[in-house]
């Protein structure tokens, strides 16, 4: 990365292949890949806020330490706090739990989660 401004738009360009892949693996019924890619992309759209304030963000997958950060610079982006809480378990957990296997209804609430993140955090980049 150049600059500040390529870390925000490559951090972007990865937020949104993993929603890509989020919406190919929930079509595919790959729910738990789907659930995966949904916590990544939420995890990248709170990093490129924190990178476009030029704030270090710190290198966790656990979105409510992310949002913690964020809502430092910006309170009202505490909207999006039980938004995230329930994706978080998706990072690791999930890929290393055998047990743990969300629904297709689960999946598809990350879908929108993921979704709303993304929203939340575009209008703060405008």
């Amino acid at each position: 990365m150049k600059d500040r401004g390529d870390l925000v738009a490559g951090l972007i360009r990865k937020a949104e292949s993993d929603l890509l892949a989020m919406t190919a693996s929930l079509d595919a019924g790959a729910v738990d890949a789907a659930c995966f890619h949904a916590q990544q992309a939420a995890e990248k759209y709170l990093k490129s806020f924190l990178a476009a304030k030029d704030i270090a963000f710190p290198h966790t997958h656990n979105l409510s330490k992310l949002l913690d950060a964020c809502t430092a610079i910006d309170p009202s982006l505490g909207e999006l706090s039980e938004i995230v809480a329930p994706l978080t378990p998706y990072a690791v957990e999930l890929r290393y739990d055998f047990e743990f296997c969300p629904t297709k209804e689960a999946a598809q609430a990350a879908r929108t989660a993921a979704i709303a993140v993304r929203d939340v955090i575009a209008a703060r980049l405008t």
